[in-house]
């Protein structure tokens, strides 16, 4: 009998220290990234080669679960693992656990995912909600400039968890490389890793689905431009680590996401930019004419609801100054604005980041209807609110100096759609709310 019971002992102490050692390979994640009907994309990073795999269920069927593909993580790939629950049906709810060297990893949060509605030509789009911002930079002493740490409030990730949204939309500057980042893809792998591992940041991450592009920080250097030499090794580790469904281009972060009745037109303003002290050059571009051209092609075939334009830096905005399109590309800017104009598309908005705090901008359209440009800024970084309300199209009582985000709700019948945004501070307090009707969003609307 003491020999069974040693015997016992001794499994259950080799089982916990193994499962302990697996957890401890777990460098961050799992992360949720794409979702379409028949499949989403699940995402996870480990410290050190191991093998992965998530297994999934439907919620209305518990006991019938379902395992993905395996894969083993390298350092070529920063020892990240994109794995894909493809056994699908639309319209439904999904929990899965993650597994490393087929060993169960525990985590605190739910970990959840969908799979998008099947609802074209059945009914009213469904309601759903996303949360949206820009600028997180996660402090690291030894690597950061001196004096008082430019990060901070990352409760804010776990006040958006808490909110439910199905989806976050990033809005750039989603990493913060430093100068011992840029300039090798070692420093960048650290820099993305670091941020991502984010204790905050997990139950976000495994909790909801993720989409993003970038601005000039996670990209290379402050205010970088299609010059900056390793702008190939940032465009494969972005992709690594946000892995959108649909980049439109081989090289860049240009995309396209469609969420129930809407669609999501994310645009790269850094990989094609003009360097912005070339005054040589009569128009300088931001987007360039092939990715300008997409756009407006994208737009005018569009049947959204609502057409997010979703861009690094501020659009509407007419101050000159920073990196605004105003500053930096007037021409092109003006010919996206003219383009909706003539091509009279219904339902376009702005949402973009960058310039550390937050305002809707409104613009109307001659003959038109009010272009609006969100913008959310900072979730984590340093806030700079100085001169932020010279900006004439601002609406009144939307300027927040502080860390924030958004929730975007959109609700209503076909008929009836509306918009409501949210904006909340980094602890859930709410700074303003507005409502924007589709049926407002349209040209020839008396």
């Amino acid at each position: 009998m003491k020999n069974a019971n040693f015997l016992l002992f001794l499994f259950l102490l080799t089982t916990t220290t193994t499962l302990f050692s697996q957890k401890e390979l777990l460098q961050s994640g799992p992360m949720v990234g794409y979702s379409t009907m028949k499949e989403v994309l699940l995402w996870v990073q480990t410290n050190q080669p191991a093998e992965v795999h998530f297994e999934y269920w439907n919620t209305k069927t518990p006991t019938e679960k379902i395992k993905t593909a395996s894969a083993t993580t390298t350092k070529t790939d920063a020892f990240v693992a994109h794995l894909l629950a493809d056994q699908l049906e639309p319209s439904q709810k999904y929990n899965y656990e993650l597994f490393i060297n087929n060993k169960k990893i525990d985590r605190p949060y739910p970990l959840q995912f969908e799979s998008q509605p099947l609802w074209l030509w059945r009914g009213d789009a469904p309601d759903f909600s996303f949360a949206t911002g820009s600028c997180t930079y996660v402090s690291e002493e030894k690597y950061d400039r001196p004096g008082k740490p430019y990060g901070g409030e990352y409760q804010i990730f776990e006040t958006i968890a808490k909110q439910q949204p199905q989806f976050m939309m990033w809005l750039g500057d989603n990493f913060y490389l430093r100068e011992a980042d840029w300039n090798s893809k070692t420093g960048i792998i650290h820099r993305y890793t670091h941020t991502r591992s984010l204790p905050e940041m997990q139950a976000m991450l495994g909790g909801m689905h993720h989409y993003a592009i970038w601005d000039d920080h996670d990209f290379g250097p402050n205010n970088s431009d299609r010059s900056f030499p390793l702008k190939r090794v940032t465009d494969k580790a972005f992709k690594n680590f946000f892995p959108n469904p649909n980049y439109v281009y081989e090289e860049g972060v240009t995309g396209h996401v469609q969420w129930a009745d809407c669609e999501f037109f994310m645009l790269d303003n850094r990989y094609w930019r003009t360097p912005n002290k070339r005054s040589d050059i009569e128009n300088p571009e931001i987007l360039g004419a092939e990715q300008v051209e997409w756009l407006l092609d994208a737009l005018v075939n569009s049947y959204a609801s609502f057409k997010f334009v979703v861009v690094g830096g501020q659009f509407l905005n007419p101050i000159l100054g920073g990196e605004t399109h105003a500053t930096c590309a007037p021409e092109e800017r003006k010919r996206i604005i003219e383009a909706i104009q003539k091509l009279k598309i219904n339902g376009v908005i702005f949402l973009t980041g960058d310039v550390h705090h937050t305002e809707l901008s409104e613009y109307k359209i001659d003959g038109g209807y009010p272009l609006f440009d969100l913008t959310v800024s900072p979730l984590t970084s340093g806030t700079h609110g100085k001169g932020a309300d010279a900006n004439p199209l601002q609406v009144e009582g939307t300027l927040v100096a502080e860390k924030t985000f958004a929730k975007m709700d959109v609700f209503g019948s076909r008929k009836e759609r509306t918009l409501r945004i949210t904006v909340f501070g980094s602890d859930g307090q709410e700074y303003w709310k507005k409502e924007i009707k589709a049926a407002d969003l349209k040209f020839g609307k008396k």
